[in-house]
């Protein structure tokens, strides 16, 4: 590398790299690419939320009968366009969707940084979306966490009543198996989210619950590049409920790999992975959870994650 840091690299690069997250309204997308975000900061990592480019305003969907997963509430072509320019480092100007008003803000000029994030409900929709894209990530919740975290959003942070989130969520449901799962067989790397098997009230109560991550296998493999897990502090420095395990299986017809991750873990475990990916990649100061003396399944998980995506990053500018 010509640079001690990998930071420097990639501010110094040209290339725009791009990291596409999928899934329903609601679902935490944004919570796993902070990560990232955290790592590499804001002059580094721009991010577009997909809802941007709907095609429909609230009102307008009411009156047309559809939802805003229905694609024709989308304009995925203007989406395809100006990704297409942002991956060349060329500026756009980029509507604005206000999710308080239900209508559209003035757009805006928005200029692309070395690290894109995509995040929304068609973001691995189409082959020209798939294909402007370095790194995907699905995040899948099980029903019943999505509509309690949905419910809680929407009506404590959109101004929504209860009872119209309901109504929304059964009328939505349709379209999400239609247009969004199927987003899935697309993606390098799918979250699962359910309750915790050590209780259902530590999600609401701690943000505890098992996840499940599943991966590709690596296309592409750096030397001595590894994320390794500490059993000792496993072991020995933690108090709480946690469990780890791995199976293979099958999705959308090809192998993959899962990592099931469940309870809380010993900020120790955590430090150590990120002072191994410090140490690997050069990429430093990685200090994500600060401050904490237990992290959760899901924390781990966007550590794992931030791992592979600056694997994949690396191999890039390596063999590029």
């Amino acid at each position: 590398m010509r640079h001690k840091n990998f930071i420097d690299t990639i501010a110094a690069s040209p290339y725009i790299f791009t990291l596409g997250v999928a899934g329903d309204s609601g679902s935490g997308k944004s919570t796993f690419t902070q990560g990232i975000r955290s790592i590499f900061g804001n002059n580094l990592v721009s991010t577009i939320t997909l809802d941007d480019y709907h095609s429909l305003d609230r009102d307008g969907r009411r009156e047309r009968g559809i939802t805003a997963l229905n694609p024709e509430a989308n304009c995925i072509d203007r989406l395809e366009q100006d990704l297409f320019l942002l991956k060349r480092g060329i500026p756009i100007v980029k509507p604005s969707y206000n999710h308080s008003t239900g209508k559209f803000d003035p757009p805006s000029v928005f200029q692309p940084k070395k690290i894109l994030i995509l995040e929304g409900l068609h973001t691995l929709f189409t082959p020209t979306l798939r294909k402007n894209l370095d790194f995907s990530l699905f995040v899948d919740p099980a029903n019943r966490v999505k509509y309690d975290w949905k419910i809680r959003r929407d009506v404590n942070k959109r101004g929504y009543s209860r009872k119209a989130v309901l109504e929304e969520i059964a009328e939505r449901e349709p379209d999400y198996e239609r247009y969004i799962a199927p987003q899935k067989e697309f993606a390098d790397a799918v979250i699962g989210i359910d309750y915790s098997r050590y209780g259902p009230e530590l999600g609401k109560e701690q943000n505890v619950y098992k996840v499940t991550l599943s991966q590709n296998r690596m296309k592409q493999r750096i030397e001595n590049i590894d994320l390794s897990l500490d059993l000792y502090s496993l072991l020995s420095l933690s108090e709480r409920n946690f469990s780890l395990e791995f199976v293979t299986c099958q999705q959308s017809g090809h192998k993959m790999g899962e990592l099931i991750i469940d309870g809380e873990l010993s900020e120790h475990v955590v430090k150590k992975l990120e002072r191994s990916i410090e140490k690997q990649t050069q990429v430093h100061p990685i200090s994500i959870f600060k401050h904490r003396n237990y992290v959760t399944a899901g924390d781990l998980a966007q550590l794992i994650l931030c791992w592979r995506i600056i694997h994949r990053r690396i191999f890039m500018e390596t063999f590029r």
